[in-house]
């Protein structure tokens, strides 16, 4: 099972991110555990200043703006 973190205040973008994370999992078949970071101190323990940002079994994949389908596939399936 991965350890998903989806980080960022809440946004749209944010929401749609965790969407497409559920979304992508689903359809390999990988379970997840989502898990959603709004506090900033520790989005910013993460390094991350652009949102939203993805931490999968704790490294961080991603941040800034929506991830593409194919990157998310891929960190999901690694």
């Amino acid at each position: 099972m991965k350890d998903v973190k989806v980080l960022g205040p809440g946004c749209k973008r944010c929401q749609t991110t965790e969407d497409m994370v559920k979304s992508e999992a689903a359809r390999l078949g990988v379970p997840v555990v989502v898990e959603k970071i709004t506090d900033y101190a520790a989005i910013a323990g993460y390094g991350i200043v652009s949102t939203p940002g993805i931490v999968i079994d704790g490294k961080v994949v991603h941040a800034g703006g929506l991830p593409k389908s194919e990157d998310l596939a891929k960190w999901l399936a690694a």
